[in-house]
Order: structure tokens, then C-alpha cells, then sequence
């Protein structure tokens, strides 16, 4: 697919936008993946389309079926119909249903209020509960929601509870993981074709897998505690072509920032956004999962991202669980299409107070900061860790201003020690993190991301001005409502940890 010609500028149009265009998943240079999952997966998939009746007069046969997106696809499996289109509401049955510390507590007292003290959930095995947001504190009120879940999870016999008792070593803890979207991957319950939901609005990270992923509140959740079932809305979606090859200087975070800034915080209010093209493709499966995650910055109702040889290497040793992938039809109808040249992006950030507040990071050169924070769902992946760590290694200096390094998940936290860090010389991230001044790594969890008791690692109780990875700069998110938050790649907030001001990582990434 050819790329429009555009402009570096983000505040010019940087895409070409189609309105009710249908096209094939992905360009040609991947249809021969494609083909063999197909052929994988061609019953499954064919029982979700109607098969033609060409004997039949079309007056007796209803409405020609019409091609379907990956999403609608998905959500027919899923609802065990043939056909849908958006704006049907069906119920859909669950695959996976995941809740944590906030808001497990809350789900699981309607579900015993609608269905009974004694009632068993539908199926111990397709719930998920990870303890993540509030973990590493003293508050007492934080401490007894996940005691909560602990019982409730004695109670129920639930198979997938990540539980954490020590909290002076986490490391104590052999099946804690941390932030529950970066520890629902790597333990295998993301899977291609299926529907994934969760008490967080983040939920969405999955779509990286291929699968209908989306957050969903207390009451919903206790619904599907006990029916493994919820009614749901089928979202119109928006399609993001993303050719040309991805500068070294760029992440994912900055291809979402530049589409955020495109279309708004409401731009995708009840969408679906479908992400392809040759950029993607290239995408290791921690950098779509970035992708995916802040759809919901977007107003999206879910991300996805088509399942290929890089998703299915990523998940064969992490669950037996079968699977069967779908992807768009050649004559699906999007709402939307919009293309980009990434070739011609530069380095973004989101400045305060919203991520569609977009700004070349080469433009905030002159904002003076006073911390920087490499963390959350995110930006707390090894991906992100290696990236920030080349950084600098690139540069030889010590940062200037407090650095905080919050890795996502118990495994991200061994990655940092121990992975070599490519063009090192065998050092890992941790000696490189030393050796630039930053703070020791810290615990896994969502950590500050979303402030949390005042006594939280990195919190901001004071007025500060900081560069973070996360995925939200509102006022009061990271703890102090006067607190101002740059959201920028670890690439970006690597280079400004280490010049004291927003930074281009071009200055350091020759």
C-alpha cells in the first residue's frame, strides 16, 4: 500500500483520511501468513459467515451478508451468530474476565448480592484476579482489598490468583506478578479470536494478540462472575494503515501519541481501531501492546492489532489453550481510514493537562523538569527498559534530575537484571541504570502511574513537573492536582532524564 506524502508536522495533516473504505487486513508482503492461519483456522471461521445459498431466490434469503472487521468477526463467534454489524447488541460469551485490588472487591460483592452468599462463579478457570495498583503501601484500606481477594479466591477455588502476602520483598512472592495487563501476556491468557474483559480501562493492552479486549465496570463484571456472559454494543471501527520503516529515533508510544493528537481524546469514543500496515508488522509484540493500550486515551472502545508469525511465536510456550485467529474481510467496511507515513514522524510528547495535547518533543526543548518516571503498563516493559538504557548507554552521562524506574511485572524486574543490552558489551539494564544515576529499580506494580496513597513510590505530593511513560497527564493523576506530566517514549524521557529539560533522543540516538 503506498503511504501518502506528509508533513513531520504534527499539527499539520499528517494522514489521508477515507471514509467506508473496505480493504484486506494487511498489505501483500503478508498475505502468505495470513493464508496459513486461515487454513488453520478456515472451519471456525467459516461457521461465523453465512455460507451463500445461490439456489435460493434472494427474496427468501434476507439481506446479503456482507464482509466483517476483526472486531465484528470476533464479537459474531463470540455471540454464536452469523452476522453482525455495529450497533447490534449481543451477548457475548467471555473468555477471560480479569479483575485486581480496585475493583475486584466491589465486583465481587454484587455478584454475591445479585446472585446469592453462597453462589459459584461460571468457571474458576477463565477468571483472572491480579493484585497490582495499590500494593507497596501502608494504607490499611489498600492492604484489606487484597485480603479480599484472597479470600474470595480461597472461597471460589480460583485457579489464577497471582497473590502477594510479603510486602517488604516482593521477590518473597513466587506468583506475584504486578500490573495486570503486561502479567495477563506473559502468564498466556491473551490468545488470538478471543473476548478478554476487565475491571480497567486498559484492559485494551490486549488487542495487541488479536482479540477483543476492553475495560468494563463493577456491575458488569459481577454479571459475568456469575454468567460468563454480557450484553454488549458491536463498536463501529476506525482502521490505522501505518507504512514506511520506523526510525530508530521512534517507539510506539509515539505513533499513538501522534494518532491520539490526529483525532482527539473523543475521536474514538465507542470505536474499534484496528491497526495495520507495514509498520505494525515490523512491531515487536511489547511495542503493539503499547499501541493498543492507550486506544482508550482515544475514546476507544477496544484496539487490535491482526495475529501473525510475531504474535504467535510470542504466545507458543505460554499456553495450550487453542486458538483461532480472524482477521478483517477484504470488502469489511471501516467508518474511517486513516494512513501515515511513519518514515516522517519525529519524536512526540503530550504535554499537560491531556495525551491528545501533542508537541514535537523537539519544541518543549526549553521546559525545565524536575523528575522523570519509566513505568506502568505503558512504559514499564523490558522493551521499554532496553530502550530507555540505550539511551544512556549512548550518552555516557549521569542524569540530572531523580529517575524512577518502576518495572511493570516480576519478570520485567528479573529482565532488568540479567538481559544483556545490545551493543553493551554484556552490561544489563540495572548497571546501566546505576552507572547513569538513576534510582534503584523498584517493586512491580502500577506504582505511581496513578498517584495512590501518598506513601506510594514516586508519588507526586508536591507541584512538580515530570517526563513520564505512562499514559495519562490529567490533573491529579500522579498524585499532586498542580503536578504537571509530559507523556513522551522512554526513548524521550530517558534523553530528558539526562539534560534536565525536554529532550529530543536524537540528541543522544545518532
Amino acid at each position: 500500500m503506498a503511504s501518502s506524502l506528509v508533513s513531520p508536522s504534527p499539527t499539520s495533516s499528517f494522514i489521508s483520511n477515507k471514509k467506508d473504505l473496505g480493504f484486506s487486513a494487511f498489505p501483500s508482503t503478508s498475505q502468505i501468513a495470513i493464508h496459513k492461519c486461515k487454513k488453520q483456522v478456515s472451519k471456525k471461521i467459516v461457521s461465523v459467515m453465512a455460507p451463500q445459498q445461490s439456489e435460493r431466490k434472494p427474496a427468501t434469503t434476507g439481506s446479503v451478508k456482507t464482509g466483517m472487521t476483526m472486531t465484528e468477526k470476533i464479537l459474531a463467534r463470540a455471540s454464536e451468530k452469523p452476522q453482525l454489524s455495529p450497533g447490534d447488541n449481543v451477548w457475548v460469551n467471555v473468555d477471560i474476565l480479569m479483575t485486581h485490588d480496585v475493583c475486584g472487591p466491589g465486583s465481587f460483592g454484587i455478584f454475591k448480592k445479585e446472585f446469592g452468599e453462597n453462589a459459584k462463579v461460571w468457571n474458576r478457570e477463565k477468571i483472572v484476579i491480579i493484585p497490582d495498583h495499590y500494593i507497596f503501601t501502608s494504607d490499611e484500606r489498600a492492604n484489606r482489598n487484597v485480603d479480599i481477594l484472597r479470600d474470595f479466591c480461597t472461597e471460589q477455588d480460583i485457579k489464577y490468583f497471582y497473590d502477594i502476602k510479603d510486602l517488604s520483598n516482593f521477590k518473597a512472592n513466587l506468583n506475584y506478578k504486578g500490573v495486570c495487563h503486561i502479567a495477563l501476556a506473559q502468564e498466556g491468557h491473551c490468545r488470538p479470536g478471543e473476548v478478554l474483559l476487565g475491571t480497567d480501562s486498559h484492559t485494551c493492552t490486549a488487542g495487541a494478540f488479536g482479540q477483543f479486549a476492553t475495560g468494563i465496570g463493577n456491575t458488569d463484571a459481577g454479571f459475568v462472575l456469575g454468567t460468563g456472559k454480557l450484553l454488549l454494543k458491536v463498536p463501529p471501527t476506525l482502521r490505522f494503515v501505518m507504512d514506511g520503516e520506523m526510525p530508530h529515533y521512534l517507539l510506539a508510544k509515539d505513533l499513538i501519541l501522534q494518532i491520539i493528537g490526529e483525532i482527539s481524546v473523543a475521536g474514538a469514543t465507542y470505536k474499534s481501531m484496528e491497526f495495520v500496515g507495514t509498520t505494525v508488522e515490523s512491531l515487536n509484540m511489547e511495542e503493539r501492546m503499547t499501541l493498543c493500550n492507550m486506544v482508550v486515551e482515544a475514546g476507544g472502545k477496544n484496539g487490535v492489532v491482526p495475529a501473525d508469525s510475531t504474535t504467535f511465536k510470542y504466545i507458543e510456550d505460554k499456553t495450550s489453550v487453542p486458538y483461532e485467529p480472524v482477521y478483517s474481510d477484504a470488502q469489511a467496511s471501516f467508518l474511517s481510514e486513516y494512513r501515515f507515513d511513519i518514515s516522517k514522524l519525529e519524536p512526540l510528547v503530550a504535554k499537560p493537562h491531556s495525551p491528545d495535547n501533542r508537541a514535537l518533543a523537539r519544541e518543549c526543548k526549553d521546559v525545565k523538569i524536575d523528575r522523570v518516571y519509566i513505568g506502568s503498563c505503558t512504559g514499564g516493559k523490558t522493551e521499554d527498559f532496553l530502550a530507555a538504557a540505550k539511551v544512556f548507554l549512548a550518552s555516557g552521562k549521569k542524569v540530572k534530575v531523580p529517575t524512577f524506574l518502576v518495572p511493570a511485572t516480576q519478570q520485567v524486574w528479573i529482565d532488568m537484571y540479567t538481559l544483556p543490552v545490545p551493543g553493551s558489551c554484556g552490561k544489563t539494564c540495572s548497571q546501566i541504570f546505576e552507572e547513569a544515576g538513576c534510582d534503584t529499580p523498584a517493586s512491580p506494580s502500577c506504582g505511581a502511574c496513578l498517584g495512590g496513597p501518598k506513601d506510594t513510590y514516586a508519588r507526586m505530593n508536591e507541584p512538580k513537573v515530570c517526563v513520564s511513560t505512562t499514559n495519562r497527564n490529567f490533573p491529579g493523576r500522579m498524585g499532586h492536582r498542580e503536578g504537571q506530566i509530559y507523556l513522551a517514549s522512554p526513548f524521550t524521557a530517558a534523553a530528558s532524564a539526562l539534560t534536565g529539560y525536554v529532550t529530543d533522543p536524537r540528541e543522544f540516538l545518532l
